[in-house]
């Protein structure tokens, strides 16, 4: 049953790219996202999507899984820390947004029996200066209660 869900879940998963070279800031946000993939991936995680656009306003930065644990992912990617956490980036209208996304996204996919909740990956580094340091901060904020799933 595992992969059955898996590939459902997995059908929203957009994949971006496009043909116009990227910003500087897109480019090294694209990078971060990668390198939060793989650190997910090496820790376990199935990555299910990337760039997951549930509607046309908002979108999850990656979606993966765990068992029996469902995550919707926000890659923060950050040169330095002068000005603070990347983390401290995903204010009240960030969180908003991705709890928006999320239930639109499990309305999509029919609310999989799964345990769901929201991470945090902040990437420090650039591209071009090798491995970044990166952490992850699980179960960094919860749904808000407006967003009501079956039980």
């Amino acid at each position: 049953m595992g992969g059955v869900v898996s590939r459902l879940l997995g059908r929203l998963a957009g994949r971006g790219g496009t043909d116009k070279p990227l910003p500087r800031s897109a480019e090294v946000g694209t990078w971060g996202e990668e390198q939060a993939a793989a650190y997910l991936k090496a820790q376990g995680y199935e990555v299910l999507g990337r760039n997951v656009r549930p509607t046309r306003h908002d979108e999850i930065d990656l979606i993966v899984r765990k068992g029996d644990i469902l995550v919707f992912v926000e890659v923060k990617t950050r040169r330095r820390e002068d000005f603070g956490r990347p983390a401290m980036a995903v204010g009240k209208d960030k969180r908003h947004a991705l709890n928006r996304a999320a239930a639109a996204y499990l309305r999509k996919v029919k609310y999989p029996d799964l345990f769901y909740r929201f991470d945090v990956v902040e990437v420090l580094g650039q591209p071009e200066e090798g491995t970044p340091v990166i952490r992850h901060l699980d179960n960094a904020f919860p749904f808000e209660r407006r967003f009501v799933f079956p039980v």
